[in-house]
């Protein structure tokens, strides 16, 4: 055949440690119908500094791949919640070849064509510490990027089978094998595949498979022709709504040419005893997809389309078993009440009570829309009402399956399992009579549940007699699982156009749903944590004292407000139970930020104690809030916020120092015990409070950390708030020269910061 080949790739991303889904790096793929061959070329390199990262170390990387929804990734061996299915998925690891790059090869023969997602991540970081001196630009992080391309190799014109009708074929000695389709559409409930009048050098060396959605593997279902006679492949409960792909393949070294005819049967469910007619209706009529078009042009009535050396024409006879399993009954369809993002209802008419008769199974499809919701939870529930059971020992099974509903007429139903199907089993009775089942990232498509009522006996179940249960059922559509329950938070994550849910759990808790508590805090440790952050902010008041004695009543004003809401903000941020709001949270931590850093500024600004004009129009004070505030609404974890104000107040203070200093021509302060007792062990305090909070604060040592972080701070503040300046009481008035103009006073006492007057004279100077 004639192949295409197309070529898609993805941006670079930044890949993180494991600490749930949420931290993951998603990628999404489309591959076409008809694809032979799909490769992933993935390629991971390190950076460091906008360079190539030779230092850094390796670190493994692990892919995931799974089709027609994300995968399901479990790498830290955390339980899953109650009644959750957790799909399959594969799992590629990649090691370093090189000391900057590595690339990795993953070949999929056949895939299945639709949306394909590939996660990847990092290891769990293990006891290391993220220090907030990473955003200073000193050290540079290493940083791993992975990107994804993808390669296929696609089948283009592959021959389509008509049901009923006869394909001629003659394979060439040079030709291995030849490729057919067929559509199957809803309501089918057998396929049956026959090679005709099969002729060859030896015999008819031929191996017939059939594969559903795309091109038939080594291990598909297959048949071995001369083994066979007649050559007939029948697949029971077909996928419905889609291609079967038929494969005539030659056996290894058979010389000359062979020819056959092939053929596919279609059995209608919906009327067991007929098959599919011969005239083949338009595609509209069979749900055939529009791709498909109308079968060769045709509509119901036409003639059959013209016979060719390999073409179609009229089908021999055919006889088809038709037995009482293969009845299918009608499948209520639901209601679709989207409320939200991945905030799904399905509802039922004349629901959501649905009655189960004896004699056979309810049926019901919902509909997951591709891409849509294919990043949520399906959830499902049962609810038997005991009361309709009469008294006797009703058990009413579900099976949920993809794409099929299983309806067999044994009991065989039981398992919810064939040889090509596999579902999921819910069951009800009078001692449990509600079941749930939660499928987490389910792939889109129709899911079929069919409901069923059997009476247990001494030999198993069997069906019931004249009894008709009642069943509560109730389908929907989640973000997460249970909303990730009050240790974890569920959030709307987005890669490009695709968007997905997943839990962030705290407090220690992990798991899909957040309900893992092996690693969890216990109440008595969220206690104390929260305790610790919220009281250790009385330290503030022994500074506030100093200010409002000191008549600093500004600086008072903003140790209270931080004080105030470091308290309230500790108490609404904690991971747990222990947790009490008063205000919105962003409210709560923006007062917190602003409050901290306004601290540092007004401390600092009152110790530069600056001219009384600059300082009585609080210039410095009014600019320094909206500076701070601008900071924090772009960076509020950022460590320059911090920095970036202390440093820049130092800077007007010590400009103000020296420029005292050069105009008395003395050190300022001028006493050694105002640097000894004061100046050096306020800096020293506050030295050690911004080396903790920069180099050793992390998220596991946060509570006590950052507790001695607010002792710290407010402990500096009360060594570094500078003395009031207090005039003596026995000076007369001073002389004062009349006439316009303004006085400038400057008071030598404070110039010098001393705390006693009696240490110096006080000399005012008045000059106008």
């Amino acid at each position: 055949g004639l192949f295409v080949t197309d070529y898609f790739t993805r941006t670079p991303r930044k890949l993180s440690p494991f600490r749930s889904f949420a931290s993951i790096e998603l990628f999404h793929f489309h591959i076409p119908e008809d694809t032979v061959i799909a490769v992933w070329n993935l390629i991971t390199f390190k950076e460091q500094g906008g360079t190539f990262g030779d230092q850094c170390p390796d670190r493994s990387i692990t892919v995931y791949f799974r089709s027609g929804a994300p995968s399901v990734i479990n790498p830290l061996h955390t339980h899953f919640p109650r009644d959750t299915a957790v799909p399959g998925s594969f799992a590629l690891t990649l090691t370093w070849t090189l000391p900057n790059r590595t690339t990795g090869v993953f070949n999929v023969t056949s895939p299945l064509p639709g949306d394909w997602f590939l996660a990847a991540h990092l290891p769990k970081d293990e006891g290391k510490i993220s220090v907030k001196v990473k955003g200073l630009g000193l050290y540079e992080e290493c940083q791993y990027l992975f990107q994804p391309q993808l390669i296929v190799q696609r089948l283009v014109n592959i021959a389509v089978l008509y049901p009923g009708y006869v394909t001629e074929q003659s394979m060439a000695p040079h030709n291995r094998s030849s490729l057919y389709k067929v559509f199957v559409p809803s309501y089918t409930s057998r396929v049956l595949v026959e090679v005709l009048r099969c002729r060859g050098a030896e015999g008819c060396p031929l191996w017939l498979r059939v594969r559903a959605k795309a091109p038939p593997l080594h291990n598909s279902t297959a048949l071995d022709c001369r083994e066979h006679t007649p050559c007939q492949l029948a697949l029971d409960l077909p996928f419905w709504q889609h291609w079967y792909y038929v494969l005539v393949e030659k056996h290894p070294g058979v010389p000359g040419p062979v020819s056959f005819q092939v053929t596919v049967q279609l059995t209608d469910c919906s009327r067991p005893s007929l098959a599919r007619p011969p005239f083949l209706p338009s595609s509209a009529s069979m749900n055939m997809p529009h791709s498909f078009g109308s079968a060769g042009g045709l509509a119901l009535g036409d003639s059959p389309p013209p016979t060719s050396p390999n073409g179609t024409k009229h089908p021999v006879p055919i006889p088809t078993a038709s037995p009482a399993s293969e009845r299918c009954w009608p499948v209520r369809p639901t209601l679709r009440n989207e409320l939200d993002t991945f905030s799904v209802h399905f509802y039922i008419f004349f629901g959501p009570n649905v009655s189960v008769p004896p004699d056979r199974p309810a049926v019901f499809v919902i509909n997951l829309l591709p891409v849509l919701d294919s990043g949520g939870v399906l959830n499902l529930e049962l609810r038997l009402n005991v009361s309709s059971l009469c008294g006797e020992n009703v058990t009413v099974f579900g099976c949920l399956n993809h794409e099929v509903p299983l309806t067999s007429g044994d009991n065989a139903s039981v398992t919810c399992e064939t040889e090509s199907l596999a579902g999921f089993l819910l069951s009800v009775n009078a001692t449990a009579s509600l079941s749930r089942l939660r499928i987490p990232y389910p792939q889109t498509g129709s899911w079929y549940l069919s409901l069923r009522s059997l009476c247990a006996t001494e030999h198993g179940f069997e069906p019931c007699t004249n009894v008709t249960a009642e069943v509560y059922l109730r389908a929907y559509l989640s973000p997460c699982i249970n909303d990730c329950g009050i240790y974890g938070q569920c959030k709307l994550l987005r890669t490009n156009n695709y968007l997905y849910a997943a839990c962030e759990c705290k407090a220690g808790w992990n798991g899909w749903g957040c309900t893992d508590n092996a690693e969890a805090f216990s109440y008595g440790f969220q206690l104390l944590s929260t305790l610790l952050l919220c009281l250790s902010n009385v330290m503030f008041v022994p500074p506030v004292a100093i200010a409002v004695r000191s008549h600093y009543l500004l600086e008072a004003a903003v140790y209270i407000f931080t004080m105030f809401f470091s308290t309230f903000y500790h108490a609404c941020d904690q991971p747990g139970i222990v947790v009490f709001c008063i205000m919105e949270y962003d409210v709560l931590q923006f007062c917190d930020f602003l409050g901290s850093l306004m601290s540092v500024w007004v401390t600092v600004i009152a110790m530069a104690r600056l001219q009384p004009v600059v300082k009585q129009a609080s210039v410095l004070y009014l600019l320094g809030a909206m500076l701070l505030s601008m900071a924090l609404q772009m960076d509020r974890h950022g460590l320059w916020n911090l920095l970036g104000p202390s440093l820049f107040a130092l800077g007007i203070m010590a400009i103000a120092w020296t420029a005292r200093t050069i105009r008395r021509r003395h050190c300022y302060p001028p006493t050694w015990k105002r640097w000894a007792f004061y100046l050096c062990p306020g800096a020293l305090i506050a030295a050690a409070a911004v080396l903790l909070y920069a180099f050793v604060e992390t998220e596991e040592n946060y509570f006590y950390i950052h507790s001695i972080w607010h002792l710290l701070i407010a402990g500096s503040v009360g060594f570094l708030l500078p003395p009031r300046a207090k005039p003596s009481g026995h000076l007369g008035p001073l002389p004062r020269r009349k006439g316009c103009g303004y006085q400038l006073c400057v008071n030598e006492q404070e110039e010098l910061g001393l705390v006693d007057p009696a240490v110096a004279s006080i000399n005012s100077i008045c000059t106008s």
